[in-house]
């Protein structure tokens, strides 16, 4: 098993994270397609963080429409993420997590032919993100009620 620098309990997540949180970022669990609050979410500026634990994963420049379901991003901020292969469900994918706690993110996607610089798909639930329109994300997990910012 891989660690991560900030490791808690379950019991711990359980405190910090809001039930569907919990669910996708430390059961690897997926939000419906479309369903997401950061799905059709294109600011100018901003940084998405991890809702877990605030760590700075990707930049509003790093956000295209994909048309997926979820929201897509072609990078992720230098050293932000982890990348695991992942053969749940019969298949073998990238899934993508949090560099510092480890939270599920979503899965990543190559060779798809988007007009991207990277030609990659980062496929995130929007459940795992939290937004600073400011290129700063407060300290602290989301709280436990509604994970939108």
């Amino acid at each position: 098993m891989t660690s991560f620098p900030d490791e808690k309990t379950p019991d711990e997540w359980r405190a910090v994270l809001n039930k569907e949180q919990f669910r996708i970022l430390r059961e690897k669990g997926t939000e419906p397609p479309g369903s997401g609050t950061y799905d059709k979410h294109y600011p100018s500026e901003g940084v998405y963080a991890c809702a877990g634990c605030s760590t700075p994963l990707y930049t509003a420049s790093h956000k295209f429409k994909s048309g997926c379901g979820w929201p897509a991003y072609f990078d992720s901020i230098p050293g932000a993420v982890v990348r695991h292969t992942d053969r749940s469900f019969g298949m073998t994918r990238t899934e993508i997590m949090c560099a510092n706690c480890g939270g599920h993110l979503g899965h990543v996607f190559k060779g798809e032919g988007f007009p991207t610089p990277t030609d990659e798909r980062h496929c995130v639930n929007s459940v795992s993100l939290k937004f600073s329109p400011d290129d700063k994300v407060e300290d602290g997990a989301a709280g436990k009620g509604d994970s939108k910012v």
